[in-house]
């Protein structure tokens, strides 16, 4: 079932502006399915959901479209992530890569033969647009498809003897000429500018040689957000009583050189875990989570947002934004609209303030 609410929330001097009141325009645009990816093709939005399927967004014409094995015009419903062109649209499985050729409208199969059968998990996508490569992050390996010539190209990237380093959370961009891959147990950065890739010469950075303060047993790199002077680093948490800091969590500022500032719990984040981030202004918004060392469950705790400048968890209301559920798995931003992709639907929110435009737009 497809419908919207519309909730206008006034939030008193809080965030996201720092001329007067911001108004915050809070809609839920799919209700009841557990939303694990958003992306986009320049025009339209495309949801995957975990036993649901997929769904293409029109927001403008407020059109939608729903793929599942229920209307016969896909053969799966359970998606982890999803990637889009203007040719193609790709979503990751627990058995491969299903890929939609939006000239002829058919999903197929791509399955992989490296890495055994965790090996065709896909865990993560992301599309570079101006080169035309869809990296494919999976649970065992990584992969990077040529879109023109439809050439898959697959890389083992264990460093060391550890195989976290080969089990791949997020791959992100950072502007047009690198990229990060944040695996079980740290992070690998690419830049093009030094030819073609190759695994063995990647920098890598981990807990254990010296980056992310040496904290913890291994350190799970679930996200990215880069600012000019800076890397932010979202990671996971997953501590029992038997391993009370193999995974410790926490939002991590790195300035590219040798300076680590760690914000947790113990400064304003609702939990140490984190799902995604994105960044809007100045601020960066965080689905985070708290796991439970006793039972070794997931809860989720909403989402945080944190000033970029100041490094300042901002204090907010969350359950006047989504009320019914705590868990935010996927975050994205077309430039106008932030979407979030809570377990029980997608929501659109719209910060908008007409002083703060009108004060910019004068003053050019």
């Amino acid at each position: 079932m497809i419908y919207s609410r519309l909730f206008l929330l006034f939030l008193l001097i809080l965030i996201l502006s720092p001329f007067s009141d911001a108004q915050v325009e809070s809609e839920e645009v799919l209700s009841g399915y557990n939303v694990t990816g958003i992306s986009g093709d320049g025009t339209d939005v495309w949801v995957a959901t975990y036993g649901g399927g997929i769904y293409r967004i029109d927001y403008k014409n407020k059109k939608f479209t729903s793929y599942s094995t229920q209307n016969g015009n896909i053969p799966e419903d359970f998606f982890y992530c999803i990637a889009a062109s203007k040719d193609y649209v790709w979503a990751g499985t627990s058995s491969g890569l299903l890929v939609l050729d939006r000239e002829d409208g058919k999903w197929k199969k791509r399955k992989f033969s490296s890495g055994g059968d965790y090996g065709n998990w896909v865990k993560t996508l992301h599309y570079d647009e101006n080169r035309g490569l869809l990296w494919i992050g999976r649970f065992i390996n990584l992969s990077i498809l040529d879109v023109k010539r439809q050439k898959y190209s697959d890389y083992e990237l264990t460093r060391g003897k550890d195989p976290r380093s080969n089990n791949i959370n997020v791959i992100k961009p950072e502007g047009k000429d690198r990229i990060w891959i944040g695996t079980e147990s740290g992070a690998f950065i690419y830049s093009y500018a030094s030819g073609a890739f190759n695994p063995s010469e990647l920098e890598y950075i981990n807990n254990q040689n010296r980056g992310f303060n040496g904290d913890g047993e291994f350190v799970s790199v679930s996200d990215f957000v880069f600012d000019n002077n800076f890397v932010w680093f979202g990671t996971q948490e997953f501590v029992s009583k038997e391993k009370p800091s193999f995974n410790l969590g926490g939002l991590y500022k790195f300035n590219k050189r040798a300076s680590w500032e760690r914000i947790d719990r113990t400064k304003g984040l609702p939990g140490n875990g984190i799902y995604r981030m994105v960044k809007t202004g100045n601020y960066i918004w965080l689905g985070v989570y708290e796991f439970n060392k006793d039972n070794k469950e997931e809860y989720g705790r909403g989402f945080a947002i944190v000033d970029r400048v100041t490094g300042q968890v901002l204090k907010i209301n969350y359950d006047e934004f989504f009320p019914g559920t705590n868990t935010i798995k996927s975050l994205f931003y077309d430039g106008n609209n932030l979407w979030m992709g809570t377990d029980k639907g997608l929501w659109r929110l719209r910060i908008s303030n007409d002083l703060a435009f009108w004060q910019k737009k004068k003053s050019k």
